[in-house]
């Protein structure tokens, strides 16, 4: 992609709900607002996931009342939810980026489909 192109294509993005991934396993997903030569990125009212942590996991997975299932747990899947913040205006340092991702809504989905007809 030649320079302009890629210059439009981030243009088209602003204000469109981005999800980044970072290398220390957490998610931002917030509206982009801007970028820099060192692939910083700016995300408006953003919130922060995580995943929970090991000890949340050890205590979902022993929260039975019974005790044979207790013992049973490697043999189920537990379900935990992520923990999420909101966190606001931030900047996510391009060296810590590992995935980025442009979150549409169905109704944006639809337009973009109404729009290819």
């Amino acid at each position: 992609m030649d320079e302009n192109k890629a210059v439009q294509y981030l243009d088209s993005l602003i204000g469109r709900t981005l999800r980044v991934h970072a290398t220390d396993t957490r998610i931002f997903v917030g509206t982009f607002k801007c970028t820099d030569a060192a692939r910083n990125i700016i995300l408006a009212s953003t919130y922060e996931y995580r995943f929970p942590s090991p000890s949340a996991v050890r205590d979902a997975a022993t929260g039975t009342e019974d005790p044979a299932a207790a013992s049973a747990v490697d043999a189920q899947n537990i379900k935990v939810n992520m923990t999420s913040r909101f966190i606001g205006l931030v900047v996510v340092p391009g060296q810590h980026i590992t995935k980025i991702e442009l979150e549409e809504t169905p109704r944006q989905i639809r337009a973009r489909e109404a729009l290819k007809k």
